[in-house]
């Protein structure tokens, strides 16, 4: 099923069908297709085929060099649209005249020929499972075949892999820093870098703890929970109470009709009587916009508090709606604020809600969800979670009261735009040519390549937290559990232990060989299980915000005398005059 927009250029029109999948279809952005490279792999692949290199075999890894938000892991994320590019690799003939016009008059035109018959069948990719904790340098995506085909994945890879994974440990941080009771909303679809950046940053937010999203288009295509409210444009639309034009409500479980506003009102006076409210103080625009949308989702009702004042006349306003509410059947949900001290804002609004759950004898009143969302980022949430209880403006001074009483966050800008750093920086680097391997070297240390066809492994000890991981060349045996593995820094001659692994993960599949994918890929669902699972292997200090110890990354003894030696064979000799 699909729609049809119509867009105009110039004097011609073009219909452009939309796709409409099922919520268990797989949906990726169209524009993901081969041309979605940078200029410089088209002519490095036209480069090789005019020297005769289009059969030479290539090995190229792709892996970071430096963990994002000065953290110490990395949430694998892109996986699957990777896989979902290679499903359908195909150079168009609109394609194959567009490049026509892109490079040079003298391109031998065979080359155009072997774009249009190429295809992904003799590729293989091996690759850490999606939603994996991984770490710098060990590869998370190892591509092997024909030179040019593979050089001609590199930047799609690049762009599918780096921001998924980046959002996605974004997420993940979040999630630690406001522990796992607290529910994770996803607002930051109207902040994110275009239309794709909101759909992405819905879709691995959700992967990385995040508990639903705002973005409806999302929710459809990748069926995550969606949540939202109201905004303020919705409370300053109504003047006054003559602006609610509806007012009538039927009770719950009954047809009997009720007049919602006078009930509303009459709770109002109970309210500033028994509560010590001031009538004059509050807002009656506010007042008729929240009737109204208790009207409209009586069972969802969710009020934003802050748009006027949120002790004098949004915290009365909204537990007049919630009491009426009560009063014939319903349940309220809670409220939101969006500006202000959110510590104390939310204490107040607790010790309010317990007040009137006392008073009425309505235990559920107490439980009101408080759902903060003031551009809050990462530091934010610590900061709230670090603030003192015994401060003045707390519900109670006794040391057990929480800094706090939001349950419930929405993020947007901080989250989805990843503020704190703005890309992670993968690269693709070619490891072997033909069963030699390679070496790319550096003045930079860290920039320094581990060359050749490489497997890795992740050891773990006896409680099952992971200790390191190991890579080895693919002509090794692997590690045994319960053996002795010597394990060396790649670059540091003294750094080595011994590690006698209770347990052996190995951390390669093959998901792409002969043509087609090699594994059922799993729902987001399961990737979202996956990543908090994972997580739960590592130990707490690699996770921690503030100044974590890294995780170590090792090769083997066989692995590091063959690199340096290589490293040797390849670097030039100084020659002093």
């Amino acid at each position: 099923m699909s729609s049809h927009a119509t867009t105009t250029t110039g004097k011609k029109s073009t219909t452009v069908s939309i796709p409409h999948p099922d919520r268990n279809q797989y949906y990726q952005n169209a524009i993901v297709q081969p041309l979605l490279t940078d200029l410089y792999q088209i002519t490095m692949a036209y480069s090789y085929w005019l020297c005769g290199k289009e059969k030479d075999i290539a090995c190229f890894d792709l892996y970071f060099r430096k963990n994002p938000f000065h953290g110490e892991f990395t949430i694998f994320a892109g996986l699957e649209e990777c896989v979902r590019f290679l499903e359908k690799f195909h150079f168009t003939d609109s394609d194959i005249d567009y490049l026509k016009t892109v490079l040079p008059e003298q391109t031998n035109p065979g080359f155009f020929e072997y774009l249009k018959n190429m295809n992904v069948n003799s590729v293989t990719l091996w690759a850490i499972d999606e939603g994996t904790v991984v770490f710098p340098k060990v590869p998370l995506i190892v591509v092997e075949g024909p030179l040019p085909i593979v050089q001609l994945l590199e930047t799609c890879f690049l762009n599918l892999v780096n921001y998924a994974s980046l959002v996605a440990t974004n997420a993940v941080r979040f999630r630690l820093a406001a522990g796992f009771d607290m529910k994770l909303f996803e607002f930051g679809l109207r902040r994110a870098q275009g239309p794709d950046g909101g759909m992405s940053a819905s879709r691995y937010c959700y992967m990385g703890g995040f508990d639903g999203t705002s973005n409806v288009l999302a929710g459809k295509f990748f069926d995550i929970p969606v949540k939202g409210t109201h905004a303020h444009a919705f409370v300053n639309s109504f003047i006054n109470l003559s602006s609610l034009k509806s007012r009538t409500l039927k009770k719950n479980n009954s047809d009997e009709i009720v007049d919602f506003l006078s009930l509303c009102l009459e709770w109002q006076s109970r309210l500033c009587n028994q509560l010590g409210f001031f009538k004059d103080q509050v807002n009656e625009g506010e007042l008729a916009a929240f009737c109204s949308y208790a009207i409209s989702f009586p069972n969802q009702f969710l009020a934003l508090i802050d748009t006027y004042d949120v002790v004098k006349s949004g915290l009365p306003n909204f537990l007049t709606v919630a009491l009426a509410l009560h009063a014939i059947g319903y349940k309220a949900q809670g409220v939101r604020i969006d500006s202000g001290d959110l510590a104390y804002l939310s204490t107040i609004s607790r010790q309010e809600f317990e007040k009137v759950a006392t008073m009425f004898n309505i235990p559920v009143f107490g439980k009101f969800t408080i759902v903060a969302s003031n551009d809050i980022n990462e530091d934010t949430i610590h900061s709230l979670n670090q603030q003192s209880n015994t401060d003045d403006n707390s519900v109670d001074n006794t040391l057990d009261q929480p800094h706090h009483q939001i349950n419930c966050y929405g993020i947007g800008t901080h989250l989805v735009t990843c503020q704190k750093q703005p890309a992670l920086g993968c690269v693709f680097k070619l490891v072997q040519i033909n069963d030699i391997p390679r070496i790319k070297l550096s003045e930079e240390p860290d920039k320094i390549g581990i060359p050749g066809k490489k497997t890795a492994y992740r050891l773990y000890g006896a409680d099952d937290i992971a200790l390191i991981d190991v890579l080895i060349r693919d002509t090794e045996q692997p590690p045994l559990a319960g053996e002795r593995v010597f394990c060396r820094h790649p670059f540091q001659e003294t750094k080595r232990a011994y590690v006698q692994p209770s347990r052996v993960e190995p951390l390669y599949k093959v998901y792409w060989k002969n043509g087609k994918a090699q594994h059922n890929l799993p729902t987001l669902r399961q990737l979202r299980e996956k990543t908090l699972s994972s997580l739960s292997h590592i130990r707490e200090d690699h996770k921690r915000a503030l100044q974590p110890s890294p995780y170590k990354v090792a090769v083997s003894d066989k692995l590091y005398t063959f690199m340096h030696n290589l490293w040797l064979e390849n670097a030039p000799v100084g020659e002093l005059c």
